[in-house]
């Protein structure tokens, strides 16, 4: 078990925060705490189990299930203890057309109670510290109040008292993922809120963090942690002194990060991938951010994004690329 009192974690992403991309951001952060892409109790129960909930990273992370269904809630998260995970995690705050299909995700919200039974159902089948992520609403249902009793709800009935706050509501019909990602406008003050009225619950806010000074904040002001999101996998070297921010170092500048040992780490592991039949860019497609905003950055993600796919099995591609771009120049 890892210490998951770290008030920093980087948010589950359906096709982005996998095995490959969690042992990238491992070799950036230790303290940071990570989420797996949201893996459905139905998947767990019929499907292979090694492949969607395998790890290769040390360091702590968190197993984000879905589903509606208490007893397979309960059989998926007494599985995913098998797999060294530090925590499980309710999604209660994807709004794709696909999970609304199956009846979890954001529309949840609608169903407080359901939510309680499959925190309380999570538990059981696991002996794991346990979180709901959700919206602060969805469309309909997305007042203040609506917010406060689906927490006092969930926290009462369903035993839960760590709650991740996606700080925008979802609208259920008319939006894709990615809209209600950045339309719904973000509404901070109803996270801070819920801390003053539910002072003895963790309350993580997510939504629209940038950087660790976003992130410092709101854990100056008030709340307990922070989840970033999309900024997090668009731009991963934010969190090279991650594990430093919260302590009275603050932040620093990124000069003495070591390329050298990140590069021999990557080829290490890129080297047993593909021992093991996978392919490179299934690794490195996360790393094409690494340099984001960097002088040369553009030509490492181009040099990546050409050959990755050519060269499946070149090892050192990762170190080519850096070279080619003259971005450590």
């Amino acid at each position: 078990m890892f210490d998951l009192d770290f008030p920093l974690s980087i948010a589950p992403m359906m096709e982005w925060t996998d095995r490959h991309y969690r042992f990238l951001m491992r070799k950036i952060t230790q303290k940071t705490i990570l989420y797996t892409e949201m893996v459905t109790a139905e998947a767990i129960l019929r499907g292979n189990q090694e492949k969607l909930l395998g790890k290769s990273e040390d360091g702590p992370c968190v197993l984000q299930l879905g589903g509606d269904s208490p007893e397979k809630i309960r059989q998926a998260a007494r599985i995913g203890t098998e797999f060294r995970y530090d925590a499980l995690n309710l999604n209660v705050g994807c709004p794709s057309e696909r999970v609304q299909n199956g009846s979890f995700g954001a529309c949840l919200m609608k169903e407080p109670n359901l939510v309680a039974e499959l925190m309380l159902a999570m538990a059981e089948g696991s002996k794991l510290p346990v979180s709901v992520k959700h919206r602060i609403g969805v469309n309909g249902q997305e007042s203040y109040d609506d917010l406060s009793r689906f927490v006092q709800i969930v926290h009462e009935r369903g035993k839960t008292n760590h709650f991740i706050v996606h700080a925008r509501i979802a609208i259920l019909e008319g939006l894709s993922p990615s809209e209600n990602r950045s339309i719904p406008p973000l509404r901070y003050g109803d996270v801070h809120r819920l801390k003053k009225d539910f002072p003895h619950l963790k309350i993580e806010i997510n939504g629209g963090i940038k950087d660790l000074n976003d992130a410092k904040f709101q854990i100056d002001s008030g709340l307990d942690a922070v989840m970033i999101g999309r900024a997090a996998y668009e731009n991963p070297m934010i969190f090279r002194f991650a594990d430093s921010c919260f302590t009275n170092q603050g932040i620093q500048n990124s000069e003495s990060f070591n390329w050298d040992k990140l590069n021999d780490e990557i080829e290490l592991y890129l080297r047993d991938w593909v021992i093991q039949g996978g392919r490179i860019h299934t690794v490195l497609r996360h790393a094409l951010g690494f340099f984001y905003g960097q002088k040369g950055g553009r030509i490492f993600r181009r040099y990546l994004s050409e050959n990755m796919h050519k060269s499946s099995k070149d090892i050192q591609l990762f170190k080519n690329a850096i070279a080619s771009s003259g971005v450590l120049d």
